[in-house]
């Protein structure tokens, strides 16, 4: 049997955060990461097309909580402790500068997901802190009257501890331990992917992007603005992902049947379409895109609703018009499944959040067992927040590890 002060569940992001901090804070820990795959830091690894997307560029934390679904509330608070500009300045003083893209999202200087692993690896060599692989654990016991509360069983081994951490992302197997021991987990529905509409002639589009568009999933209350890609299986891009995370259990419950409206235009207001009868009534329409819309897919919206394809704007029908209107301002599609975005699976579900101190990310129900990362029912759309809030959690579980040690097993 295997002692340690400090056992973290998970060699993730969440994980090796909490882990270097709690040593940082109190170095006489002794922390022990276990991780069940043959490797740590996998989604670290792929995160942002192997680049990593480290966080984003949103310093104001009421304003970064607007990127999470689920989990905005709770961290309010958390994020004024351990926020993007600290994140930024953590990596920078450990040589790995971040630097800004047009959409906010900030990547290393580097770019590569490579230079983010290594730094973390450095940090765990220098504090000693211990990492074991291929360790799936198989069952959690607490016990509250020994000094080693938690009983941990690999595969492996068994391990005792003082406190421990779940860190251990999205992973059902962990989520089944924690129920037995009393937790209420929120079932977990994916997050984060791509619109199917394999019905859909807008498909042959694929590769056409729109800055800015709106998306409206209908008999719901989403809706999101931001750049949407046409791909061959139907839509994609920021403003699709952003719908599927704010729609992600509702979306789960309609089997992912359902529909969408799509604004083409939406700094276009309905008067400055029709007005197009006066403004430009010799210019034929289809020849001619207007508001920025790329010449192809304005071809394939509109060409199906003109009687003659060589008309101008003057000789438009009322009823042309309105369809018109009606095809660049809510433009209709029949959704009929989803596709991971990339490799960047994320999950809507986990650990209810009632059951956390959101102060020091500690269980209410077991003193010394601290939770961070997407084990917990908090995701976020894409562009780094999702690592922003295992950075975040990892900081905090990790100063109040080592605060309790210092409380408890110190004079």
């Amino acid at each position: 049997m295997i002692k340690q002060d400090v056992i973290i569940i998970g060699g993730g992001a969440a994980g090796f955060f909490a882990a270097i901090h709690a040593k940082i804070k109190e170095p006489r820990l002794n922390v022990t990461i276990l991780e069940q795959a043959q490797t740590v830091l996998k989604k670290v690894k792929i995160s942002g097309g192997g680049r990593c997307n480290v966080t984003h560029h949103c310093f104001d934390a009421r304003e970064l909580t607007s990127f999470y679904p689920r989990g905005n509330k709770e961290l309010l608070g958390p994020f004024y402790s351990f926020g993007t500009q600290d994140t930024v300045q953590w990596f920078e003083e450990r040589g790995v500068p971040l630097y800004t893209e047009s959409d906010g999202c900030m990547f290393p200087v580097a770019n590569d997901s490579e230079v983010i692993i290594q730094c973390f690896l450095k940090e765990a060599r220098k504090y000693n802190i211990q990492i074991l692989t291929s360790q799936k654990v198989r069952k959690i016991d607490y016990q509250p009257d020994s000094e080693f509360k938690y009983l941990i069983t690999t595969d492996k081994d068994v391990f005792t501890s003082h406190m421990s951490m779940i860190a251990t992302g999205s992973v059902p197997s962990m989520w089944h331990i924690l129920q037995g021991i009393g937790y209420q987990i929120v079932p977990p529905v994916p997050s984060l992917f791509t619109f199917n509409m394999p019905d859909t002639g807008i498909t042959e589009l694929m590769g056409i992007v729109v800055s800015n568009a709106a998306v409206r999933i209908k008999d719901s209350h989403v809706t999101t603005h931001g750049p949407v890609l046409i791909t061959h299986w139907g839509l994609s891009g920021p403003a699709i992902l952003k719908a599927s995370a704010w729609g992600a259990v509702i979306l789960a419950e309609r089997n992912y049947q359902f529909s969408i409206e799509v604004d083409w235009i939406p700094l276009v207001n309905l008067d400055d379409i029709k007005n197009q009868k006066n403004l430009a009534g010799n210019k034929k329409l289809l020849a001619n895109p207007l508001f920025g819309l790329p010449i192809r897919l304005w071809k394939h919206l509109l060409g199906d609703l003109l009687s003659d394809k060589d008309k101008n704007w003057a000789s438009l029908s009322k009823n042309e018009l309105n369809n018109i209107v009606q095809q660049l301002k809510k433009c209709p599609f029949r959704v009929s499944g989803k596709t991971t975005f990339k490799e960047e699976f994320v999950t809507a579900g986990g650990v209810d959040l009632t059951q956390l101190n959101f102060k020091t990310f500690e269980s209410k129900k077991h003193p010394g067992l601290f939770m961070a990362g997407e084990v917990l029912n908090i995701d976020a759309v894409t562009g780094g927040f999702n690592f922003q809030a295992a950075w975040t959690g990892g900081y905090l579980a990790g100063c109040s590890m080592a605060q309790s040690y210092k409380n408890i097993y110190t004079s």
